[in-house]
């Protein structure tokens, strides 16, 4: 039995799995919304009750995979971790206090995993794509051509981020648009500016991703069969952000496909990926239930495996 586990600015997730001749073949999945990044000091330290509940979080995630006979667990931090001047005292508590090594991975690598996951998950799977992950702290690009990752990078930008430091509806809207337009610039250096994307898909991970193909499903329970490979356009998504900016927070997670502890996140979040989708100048989104967790089993030890499907 293999884990996986990834400590988000806003969730802490768990995936076993084992991997067979025929590829690797998912166990259980658990996720504890923690929120990891909110409440940072002025200095950028993440807070102790933060630190605290994912602590807890971990210490349980160690319970089962000890229980499950796990041989082999790759822990990984990201956005949150990379940027808290505090992350590596929080990852050697977590050593101590759970026996978890837990790994603060660069932009490129969470990027790199990241994709390996997405497409393990897609089908059919499409010969060249634009994959990103609006994560809580961090947004990640990638490009596919050619059965070749072409290119990867991070952005730290996300959910939480926009939550937290821009609360005002103008501030978030001045900030994404500053955010995409270095995204641009960064790919038209690449040499993948205007008109060398054509003909790619686009497809999205992450919680805003999955909850907005789940409130266009309208899932009373969340069902990754329905949102994986599910296709969102612009015009429903800018519908159901309409719909979400009239409501309070607690009135947003009283609609059916949202997740409690997401209400005060959807808004910003769902800004970030229609601006993705503009400036990409895609109407349609493929949805993709799989991302860094997948990826990282998949490129776990020994050789790396196909992805059949999960159990759960």
């Amino acid at each position: 039995m293999l884990a996986a586990i990834d400590v988000g600015t806003n969730t802490v997730r768990l995936l076993l799995g084992r991997v067979t001749s025929d590829g690797l073949v998912p166990v259980e999945h658990h996720r504890v919304i923690t929120r990891l990044g909110g409440g940072s000091s002025p200095e950028g330290n993440l807070s102790r009750e933060a630190l605290d509940r994912t602590l807890q979080a971990l210490a349980a995630f160690a319970g089962r995979a000890n229980r499950a006979g796990v041989r082999w667990t790759r822990a990984v931090g990201t956005e949150a971790l990379r940027q808290a001047p505090n992350g590596p005292a929080f990852c050697r508590r977590v050593k101590a206090e759970t026996g978890l090594s837990l790994e603060i991975v660069d932009g490129a690598e969470e990027a790199r995993l990241c994709a390996r996951g997405i497409l393990a998950g897609l089908s059919p799977k499409p010969v060249r794509c634009i994959l990103f992950d609006v994560g809580g702290g961090s947004t990640e690009i990638m490009l596919r051509s050619g059965g070749e990752l072409a290119y990867r990078r991070s952005y730290p930008v996300g959910a939480v981020q926009l939550t937290e430091s821009f609360p005002g509806d103008s501030e978030q809207r001045i900030h994404i648009a500053a955010v995409l337009r270095r995204i641009g610039a960064d790919l038209e250096r690449a040499g993948w500016g205007a008109g060398a994307l054509d003909g790619f898909a686009l497809v999205g991970t992450a919680g805003t991703v999955t909850t907005l193909a789940a409130l266009d499903l309208g899932l009373a329970e969340y069902d990754w069969r329905r949102v994986n490979n599910h296709f969102l356009i612009t015009s429903g998504i800018r519908d159901t952000l309409g719909l979400l900016e009239g409501l309070p927070p607690e009135g947003r997670e009283a609609l059916a496909g949202m997740e409690r502890g997401r209400g005060d996140l959807i808004v910003p979040g769902t800004r970030l990926v229609l601006g993705l989708m503009e400036l990409f100048g895609r109407e349609r989104l493929t949805v993709s239930d799989f991302g860094l967790l997948e990826g990282i089993l998949l490129t776990g030890p020994g050789k790396e495996a196909s992805f059949p499907g999960r159990s759960d």
